[in-house]
């Protein structure tokens, strides 16, 4: 990890600096390793007095710190684990436009995947039957369709939409938690299943970090960040599903909501986001066509790069016969994380190629 990045980590991991007080010093100041060398009269005026005197214990703890962030980036490279710094050209691009993006990612699985459009599925914990095939079939076919379905990884809704997904493309599971704790206990065999896929589990949080009540509002702020737009099936007034929701719509993102009979309290929710402007919705097609255009967008900029189809086999004779992951494709290839994303799905759609684990080999 260069400097940038591991300056991010420590700020990261120092106490009292929230997500929103580190992007200000980075827009401020154009760099965050900067802030190790600079005094309390170059930091950005915005920063609340909280903020500062954390800065000023940082200062002082430095050596603790990048102790701290190297004992976690240790942990990382032990589990098959990406650290992501807001700093990094991997990081989401469409997350890293929010107000206060995550400083830090932690990423399991295909991280060129957070690069590809993104349509996230939010509900009920306690949907109806109903609910959950609208879930499973919508995430089936939009994943088809080309989109990657994001959720978190909860009961209801967010499990059948990544079911679904996984049927047909894949899927980001967001989580409230580190990527060590997995919760609910009952999506252990999701967990595994979207890894297994060359899918994604994501968390802003530290290893070991258990499911505290304030931690969900924050994963849900990131499910929303890193998606062009939100669907929500079957939520109550009051429940985090809004809350994405919100937060989709103050990111300028789109929001779509599946309507309800009026005497089902699941539907007031979504009823509410359409009295708001929320885009109705009783078919997946509705969403491909609003959103279709940044699929070929995707598609036209993978086919300006030369990556659409592998017609001359360039990418198969780049992977080998031996099992190899995306970082090792980018480096051998050129491609950028989109491009090459784009044409591995094509491959494993046309039976040429397999994924486990985020790695790819020829089909035998």
């Amino acid at each position: 990890m260069d400097k940038e990045s591991l300056a991010a980590l420590m700020l990261y991991l120092q106490k009292g600096l929230s997500p929103a007080d580190i992007a200000k010093l980075y827009q401020s100041m154009g760099s965050l390793d900067a802030v190790f060398s600079t005094n309390s009269d170059q930091w950005p005026e915005a920063l609340s007095k909280k903020a500062k005197l954390s800065l000023k214990g940082l200062l002082r703890e430095r050596e603790a710190l990048e102790a701290e962030a190297e004992a976690t980036l240790r942990w990382c490279d032990a589990n098959e684990v990406h650290c992501l710094s807001i700093v990094d050209p991997l990081f989401p691009p469409l997350l890293k436009e929010i107000a206060t993006p995550p400083t830090v990612l932690f990423v399991r699985g295909d991280v060129g995947l957070l690069a590809l459009p993104q349509v996230a599925i939010v509900g009920s914990r306690n949907a109806t039957a109903s609910g959950l095939n609208i879930a499973s079939e919508f995430s089936r076919i939009l994943a088809s369709s080309g989109f990657v379905i994001t959720s978190g990884m909860a009961l209801g809704i967010d499990g059948a939409a990544h079911t679904g997904a996984l049927k047909t493309g894949k899927t980001v599971a967001v989580l409230g938690t580190g990527l060590d704790v997995i919760y609910p206990r009952q999506h252990r065999e999701l967990y595994q299943q979207i890894i297994d896929s060359s899918g994604v589990i994501v968390s802003e949080f530290l290893p070991g970090t258990p499911p505290l009540p304030a931690n969900f509002p924050r994963r849900n702020r990131v499910i929303s960040g890193l998606s062009l737009g939100t669907m929500v099936i079957e939520a109550a007034l009051r429940s985090g599903s809004l809350i994405t929701a919100r937060y989709a719509m103050e990111q300028g993102r789109e929001v779509f909501a599946v309507p309800g009979s009026i005497h089902n309290v699941l539907s007031k929710g979504g009823h509410s986001l359409l009295k708001q402007g929320a885009t109705l919705v009783e078919s997946a097609q509705d969403i491909v066509e609003q959103l279709g255009g940044m699929l070929a967008y995707v598609e036209m900029e993978s086919s300006h790069q030369g990556a659409i189809s592998d017609k001359n086999g360039l990418l198969l004779n780049a992977m080998g016969f031996d099992p190899v992951d995306i970082d090792t494709l980018v480096e051998r290839t050129g491609l950028p994380i989109a491009a090459l994303n784009r044409q591995l799905m094509l491959l494993e759609l046309e039976g040429e190629i397999e994924s486990s684990g985020g790695r790819y080999q020829r089909s035998t």
